[in-house]
């Protein structure tokens, strides 16, 4: 287990069940698991969020606040590996509402540049602030007085808001996960200002790329009136910070991986499974509608179709990770990405070998891993991506500086991997270009693209994003803002108002619609 980084802030243990770093997040660092005879336990998850996290919260006996994952009560809080975790209780509605609905068909295909079209449901929208105020209420409650609380991602966005009034002693992060929009997207939300009121009740709130930050400056003026400065946003009597931290991976770990010979071993087999091709390449997504695989697909089979890549000595292996099976878009989504894999290796395939390997399953990080090894070139070019930390890790697992990286622009990943076949994914004749010089480069051009990528994210790993986050919110001086009325921990107020499908929303201000381009521009977060 990696050490944790320096945060500048000493160690406290917890007293009386409040701690002084309280984590909340839409699911809890654990999965469910089950032992050979059948009893039931917890094993951590993976994921770069956990891998960061998870030494800074052993050093300082934090508590972490999540769903664990199955509609229905809560269990009791428990500890796993030195970390207090709160369960929160999710019913079978607000799975449905909250997750699926709000938060899975509203806010992210808004967020990604609306590349499917976002539900709005009155319904839907009480459940996610019938949910928030639950996870403000239990970070209030297990807080210690003048504690560091870091709220993350889209599932959350009220949090911060709910939280200031309940507790204003708190200093309190926000860090959200996936793009945030410009103004004429935002604007179509129906929570628009409660959203912003809600974002602005922290007091650091961070983003993978700067263009989300300036979006969100411009939106504080122009929807809610508040005050940019010089160092951030003035506010109701408060200063908020906003900031880019795009988030990383562990590469140490990465590399350890591309290292083991029985992963290295694994690699060579894939080669010969596949047929031993001359090009591999790889893609590893969610199976999602942002994350272009039906445009990838598209140019691959031109390449092949014009013979810009040997059907007879090229292999794409795409792996689309099983995600939100229950929601309509992704089964179509599913559907017809099967069957452009079908056609493609109808019309492409030989005996005894297939132009594309579809894997629909998860894969642990060795074999994973193994496949980055595999690959000579990767392909990553989601048309929308807050990071996308599949890129980071293909380059920092190749230790030996070969391979190729295709990565979309519209990743928050190309504001740092510079280096890479950087192209617009809708753009289907770039993306073929793109995947076809990445096939041919010598191994000289792979190591001039590769080694300053590596170079980059050993400088700025998981562990320096979490630190920097922290160090920068556990500056911020309590005293520096003028306090809401303190409310005991168990008070609701107004949040509580629209946790009932009440509306306490103020007139609002007209909203000046942006005219900077802001829409049009090249917004890599």
């Amino acid at each position: 287990m990696a050490s944790a980084p320096h945060t500048g802030i000493s160690a406290r243990q917890a007293e009386a069940g409040r701690y002084d770093l309280v984590v909340l997040a839409n699911r809890l660092p654990v999965d469910r698991t089950t032992d050979e005879a059948g009893r039931p336990g917890w094993r951590q998850s993976p994921g770069g969020l956990v891998t960061a996290l998870h030494p800074i919260m052993k050093q300082r006996a934090g508590a972490w606040i999540g769903w664990h994952g199955l509609p229905g009560p809560a269990p009791s809080p428990f500890v796993h590996d030195d970390i207090h975790l709160h369960p929160i209780a999710l019913t079978a509605d607000d799975v449905e509402g909250y997750y699926e609905g709000q938060s899975n068909a509203t806010i992210w295909p808004l967020y990604h540049d609306g590349v499917e079209q976002p539900v709005f449901d009155r319904a839907w929208q009480d459940r996610y602030r019938a949910v928030n105020l639950r996870f403000a209420q239990a970070a209030a409650r297990v807080a210690a007085p003048g504690a560091l609380v870091w709220v993350h991602d889209y599932h959350l966005q009220l949090v911060p808001g709910m939280l200031r009034e309940l507790r204003p002693d708190l200093r309190i992060g926000f860090f959200l996960h996936i793009p945030f929009p410009p103004v004429e997207l935002f604007c179509q939300m129906p929570m628009r200002e409660e959203i912003m009121r809600g974002l602005l009740g922290a007091d650091l709130v961070g983003f993978q790329h700067a263009q989300g930050t300036r979006n969100f400056r411009t939106l504080a003026a122009e929807l809610l009136g508040a005050e940019i400065t010089d160092t951030g946003i003035r506010y109701q009597g408060r200063d908020v910070a906003a900031d880019t931290f795009p988030i990383s991976i562990d590469v140490a770990e990465q590399q350890r991986l591309g290292s083991d010979p029985a992963v290295r071993s694994r690699a060579a087999q894939i080669r010969r499974e596949l047929g031993d091709p001359r090009t591999v390449i790889l893609a590893v997504d969610r199976l999602d509608y942002t994350k272009g695989i039906e445009c990838r697909l598209r140019a691959y089979e031109e390449l092949l179709s014009r013979q810009g890549l040997d059907p007879a000595d090229t292999v794409l292996v795409q792996v689309a990770v099983p995600t939100r099976q229950q929601i309509d878009q992704y089964q179509a989504l599913r559907e017809r990405v099967e069957r452009e894999v079908s056609r493609i290796n109808g019309e492409h395939a030989g005996i005894g070998r297939m132009p594309v390997h579809y894997l629909h399953q998860s894969f642990d990080r060795a074999e994973l891993a193994a496949l980055y090894l595999a690959a000579d070139v990767m392909a990553v070019t989601p048309l929308r991506d807050g990071m996308n930390l599949v890129a980071k890790e293909y380059v920092a697992t190749r230790a030996d500086g070969t391979g190729a990286l295709v990565l979309s622009e519209f990743a928050g990943a190309a504001a740092e991997l510079r280096q890479a076949w950087l192209v617009n994914p809708h753009d289907l004749d770039a993306l073929e270009e793109a995947l076809a010089g990445a096939a041919f480069a010598d191994a000289d051009e792979q190591r001039r693209r590769m080694e300053p990528m590596r170079e980059h994210l050993r400088r700025h790993d998981v562990n320096a994003w979490a630190a920097g986050f922290l160090n920068r919110l556990g500056r911020i001086a309590v005293g520096s803002r003028t306090p809401a009325p303190q409310r005991a921990a168990g008070s609701r107020g107004r949040w509580a108002e629209h946790a009932r499908g009440w509306s306490a929303r103020p007139a609002g201000r007209p909203v000046v619609r942006s005219s900077s381009g802001d829409t049009a521009a090249l917004a890599r977060d």
